[in-house]
């Protein structure tokens, strides 16, 4: 018998349910907050690369940076160096000034460009001067004090201007007129000239204590003009109070040689940092990572190199002349800042993000869902008009026929409820309909059975409002 047409079907003209996607729109949610949080932590641990600027060629400074460089990338830590090679410290500041570079070695006595931060000493420069006694036979000269310079020419070492600021700072000091002392310059490859001048009456270097230029130098000029003079600087103390980039400090004996000794005593100098300096711009945390991986490494690597030996920590109070970095200060002064404190905004923007993508993923879902509810709906709407087509029905196969068609929405809904199509309530107001439809099944059946045969009477079931009980127990279910 033909279904009556208030419970017929017709595909063509009814929304098509969707293949069960939930899972799929889950999965791709999932997929899709997974890769932005990989994406995120993969910038977030991507080590930094910091460009350094130092020079000259061959020099100490440029040895020790590319050692640097190579322990960084060996370690594998959270940054790297890039050394940029340059001809001396005045390129290397012009290139952190201009953002050519993150990092320069510079020494502390030079102009910095605006807004430079210490990030550690790379080595102590001392000043050494001294001054030939003369070779056996000859005069032995007049300068055994600095007091003595007067009227007279010093060799310095380096073409730059630092060294002879220096060096008229601390004669100035030592209550010498520097207009009265000829200062000839020499540079690195002009040593051996300068030694054999004889018009010179002393010589100045500044560097470490262990470089063997300044060795090699001082050896050089007792060999050529009798064993050196050092002339030591009493008012270290007083240069260091009035001029904050220089330190008093003493070169102890034997310091240059050790047979004979050289100097025979400790003496009083000047000393200048040798620096990496970065601007005050730099990243906090890019910087912290550094100092941290610089100061891990040392120990090691001076084994290998002993010149790591000299780098130091910079000071780190407020009132220092060249003034650490914020980042460096604070790995210094251990008050780094916490996991949570350096990617808490990474950690609320991901939080963000995910939300969104949870908020978009729910309207997607929603809206690729609309043919399912609103097929719902149409079946809701015929199961209740069907309930006229029930009272009417003049046979219990045609009411078998309309309760098969029931049993095939009922299996569709429960379908669409499954995949979240539709909602609890949408379920609940379903089996009221279809709870209504049954009832309206077995009165209809009651009454055939009044005026039918005994078998066919028999035949009617006992519990025809199972399905709607089933549904009622699925829409009170917690999920």
């Amino acid at each position: 018998m033909p279904v009556p047409s208030d419970l017929s079907v017709n595909s063509e003209t009814l929304p098509r349910r969707r293949n069960r996607s939930g899972p799929w729109l889950l999965l791709a949610s999932a997929l899709s907050a997974v890769t932005v949080a990989l994406a995120i932590a993969y910038w977030a641990w991507q080590p930094a690369s910091l460009r350094i600027a130092v020079g000259p060629p061959g020099s100490d400074d440029l040895t020790v940076v590319q050692a640097l460089a190579r322990a960084f990338d060996a370690k594998g830590g959270p940054v790297r160096l890039t050394p940029i090679e340059t001809d001396g410290t005045l390129q290397s500041l012009n290139l952190l000034g201009s953002g050519k570079t993150d990092l320069a070695v510079a020494r502390g006595d030079i102009e910095m460009p605006a807004e430079a931060n210490s990030v550690a000493i790379l080595r102590r420069n001392f000043v050494v001067l001294w001054a030939p006694t003369g070779r056996k036979g000859a005069a032995k000269s007049k300068v055994t004090e600095i007091a003595g310079l007067s009227g007279r020419r010093v060799g310095v070492v380096g073409l730059g201007d630092a060294n002879v600021i220096l060096l008229r700072v601390i004669l100035a000091e030592s209550g010498v007129n520097p207009q009265k002392v000829a200062v000839v310059q020499f540079g690195t490859d002009h040593i051996s000239e300068m030694t054999q001048d004889t018009t010179l009456d002393a010589f100045m270097m500044v560097g470490g204590l262990d470089a063997k230029v300044i060795s090699d130098t001082i050896a050089a000029t007792a060999r050529l003009r009798g064993e050196p003079k050092f002339l030591g600087v009493d008012v270290s103390d007083a240069i260091a109070e009035r001029h904050p980039l220089y330190e008093s400090e003493e070169i102890p004996a034997g310091a240059f040689a050790s047979s004979p000794q050289r100097p025979d005593d400790k003496i009083d100098t000047i000393a200048v940092n040798h620096l990496i300096v970065a601007p005050a711009s730099l990243s906090e945390d890019t910087v912290a990572a550094f100092t941290r991986e610089l100061f891990t490494i040392r120990p090691q690597l001076a084994k290998e190199l002993p010149a790591v030996s000299h780098i130091q920590k910079p000071d780190t109070d407020k009132d220092a002349a060249l003034p650490a970095h914020p980042g460096a200060a604070a790995y210094i002064d251990s008050n780094e800042r916490s996991f949570m404190d350096k990617y808490s905004d990474y950690i609320w923007g991901v939080v963000l993000i995910l939300s969104g993508l949870g908020s978009v993923a729910a309207w997607l879902r929603h809206y690729l869902r609309r043919n399912e509810r609103k097929l719902n709906t149409l079946h809701r709407d015929r199961l209740l008009g069907a309930i006229v087509s029930v009272r009417e029905a003049a046979s219990v196969d045609e009411l078998a026929a309309m309760q098969r068609a029931a049993d095939d929405i009922l299996r569709e809904t429960l379908v669409c409820h499954e995949d979240g199509a539709i909602e609890d309530g949408d379920l609940a107001a379903f089996g009221l309909v279809l709870a209504q439809f049954h009832q309206a099944i077995v009165d209809r059946r009651a009454a055939i059975g009044k005026t039918a045969e005994p078998d066919e009477s028999a035949a009617v079931p006992t519990q025809p409002d199972a399905p709607a009980r089933q549904l009622a127990a699925i829409s009170t279910a917690p999920r």
